[in-house]
């Protein structure tokens, strides 16, 4: 038997599979992690790509506002963010520093998460705010995206003379990847305006795929945005499973954030052979926080896992369902093949909440059966959204051979989110 670990909330799932039936674990071909994260951080800032440094961009601004990830992203916030205020502050001691959660249309995040995050120093010293999606007062109307739709952010980024972001890059299920211009469209967007570029058509647009930027509507958009919004510069980082910063890129948002990619893609990109049953997650909290963000690493099954195979998807889901729109689309759907004839018939200016997430969800569950193990998660909740709840992993992959059979192949991606898979010709 081989025994396998998967990351599972703040700790491991373990499976034990047959020889004859595994096929190997598939992770990212990671660089070493960077050995000092702050000197990395530093380097980075003193070397920026496409751009002056920031404390030259610091000098001549009287108000500055950093957009920062929130809390369902596993950003390394308290080494950036220090990083950041000290060249800001060097370049413009006076400058007025607000920095922004970028919350998109998840919920605020907690204090308790902002100290995870920041450290209480920077908690209780520095001015924060958190976007609210929701709140049409605190928007400012800045163009048309390509789609059509209304950009709307939010206004103390809008009305800043010096617009940055931090962030991290990986691979993204229909973003191509994350970080860069992702901390304008969605992060600080109006709900309206990240309706409008989740719509149906892009999500089931064929380049709406993981690692794919080249003729994705969605980054289209999210590019126009961030270039509209006048971001200037960006610390993101590239990380290992483990969360430790590789490398980090500063810069131009688009300059940046491609090198940055790029480097991504090098690591990221796995031959997987086809199986018949895969096991995948979100390589721990915070990203396996809920079913909502679960879907990611469903995906990354979803790509080398045929028709009429398991995807067993490994989440705490501490946070249960992570969505009420998601939950009760999918819990209220007569199929997943209903739910999709339903979702792709809605317009883009008709988009509704979480709709791009249960639209993913039903296209793999349209072909797929997925068994989850949630240990921090209501059983019956999982039931009514079409999912198959195990609890162990053991029960998973009995489940799982009971249905696909006993000889059938088992591939691991302990961290779904971290790679892009290819399947093997």
């Amino acid at each position: 038997m081989i025994t396998v670990h998967v990351p599972c909330h703040k700790s491991m799932a373990e499976f034990r599979i047959d020889k004859k039936n595994y096929l190997g674990s598939f992770v990212p071909q990671c660089a070493p992690p960077a050995p000092d994260p702050c000197a990395e951080i530093r380097r980075a800032l003193a070397n920026p790509i496409g751009s002056p440094r920031l404390k030259e961009l610091a000098s001549g601004a009287r108000t500055c506002v950093i957009i920062c990830s929130d809390h369902t992203r596993p950003v390394p916030s308290n080494f950036i963010i220090p990083a950041m205020l000290e060249e800001l502050r060097a370049g413009n001691p006076e400058l007025d520093i607000t920095l922004l959660i970028a919350t998109g249309v998840h919920r605020a995040t907690s204090r308790e998460e902002l100290v995870c995050k920041f450290g209480e120093e920077i908690v209780r010293q520095e001015k924060i705010r958190i976007h609210d999606a929701g709140d049409t007062e605190s928007m400012t109307e800045i163009g048309i995206l390509p789609s059509g739709g209304k950009l709307k952010i939010n206004s103390l980024a809008a009305n800043c003379d010096l617009l940055v972001a931090e962030g991290f890059i990986e691979p993204h299920f229909f973003a191509g990847f994350s970080g860069g211009r992702k901390s304008v469209l969605p992060g600080i967007s109006s709900r309206e305006t990240v309706l409008a570029n989740h719509c149906s058509e892009f999500i089931a647009h064929p380049c709406a795929r993981t690692g794919i930027m080249q003729d994705n509507p969605i980054h289209q958009d999210m590019l126009f945005a961030a270039q509209t919004a006048k971001l200037r510069f960006i610390v993101n980082t590239v990380i290992d499973p483990e969360k430790r910063i590789i490398r980090a890129f500063a810069g131009a948002c688009e300059a940046a954030h491609l090198e940055g990619a790029e480097f991504c893609r090098k690591q990221a990109e796995v031959t997987v052979p086809e199986s018949e049953i895969v096991i995948s997650s979100n390589g721990g909290y915070p990203l396996d926080m809920n079913v909502y963000q679960a879907v990611k690493g469903m995906t990354a099954a979803e790509a080398v896992c045929p028709p009429g195979g398991v995807i067993i998807m490994v989440a705490g889901c501490c946070d249960g369902h992570g969505g009420e729109s998601f939950y009760r689309h999918m819990a209220e759907g007569a199929s997943p093949g209903a739910i999709l004839q339903e979702v792709l018939s809605h317009t883009r200016e008709n988009t509704l909440p979480d709709q791009w997430q249960y639209q993913i969800l039903a296209r793999i569950l349209q072909t797929r059966k997925v068994i989850m193990v949630a240990p921090m998660c209501d059983r019956s909740m999982l039931k009514e959204m079409m999912l198959d709840p195990a609890p162990s992993p053991e029960a998973a992959l009995k489940m799982a051979f009971e249905y696909v059979g006993s000889s059938a192949k088992v591939a691991v991606l302990p961290d779904g989110v971290s790679v892009i898979p290819r399947k093997a010709e």
